[in-house]
């Protein structure tokens, strides 16, 4: 059975969007480009057409993986979970062991970004908090082993 894909609804419209581009834009691009490569003459020894076929491949790939996340995907409910519940879609204030306040938006594995706050549902940071509340320490392990303990400042809800 295929991995159902949880996303925020935000996370879909995001989904959606690459998905249209790839198709709309990407596509015609690379197509140009290997349109243009071929002009270029014997392809046996034609670097241009040989990149231009590999971005091909890439967004003829990343085509279909969206569109099977898109058969599967399923958009969270927020009003199903309670607004102060951790739950996929929540903004989390925590502090870390050290008094360092930090804001995670948890979001899907598919939505993830770090850098933006955006942390996966399957981190070991975010699958730490999913259900719980304000006022709760949390044991997170670290990929390289060791415990670090946060704890929920506030949860709310977009």
């Amino acid at each position: 059975m295929a991995k159902e894909y949880v996303v925020t609804s935000e996370g879909l419209v995001a989904l959606q969007q690459e998905l249209e581009q790839l198709k709309t834009v990407t596509r015609k691009e690379v197509a140009e480009k290997i349109k243009e490569a071929r002009g270029y003459g014997d392809l046996s020894e034609n670097s241009e057409y040989d990149e231009a076929k590999n971005e091909q491949g890439i967004v003829e790939s990343r085509i279909a993986e969206l569109e099977s996340i898109l058969k599967i995907v399923k958009v969270v409910d927020d009003d199903a979970m309670p607004g102060d519940v951790v739950g996929i879609g929540s903004r989390v204030t925590a502090v870390d062991e050290k008094g360092r306040e930090k804001v995670y938006e948890v979001v899907s594995s598919s939505e993830a970004n770090p850098l933006a706050g955006k942390i996966s549902d399957e981190s070991p940071v975010g699958s730490a908090l999913l259900g719980k509340r304000a006022g709760t320490e949390v044991d997170v392990v670290l990929p390289n082993g060791r415990t670090s303990k946060i704890t929920i400042k506030q949860v709310t809800r977009k």
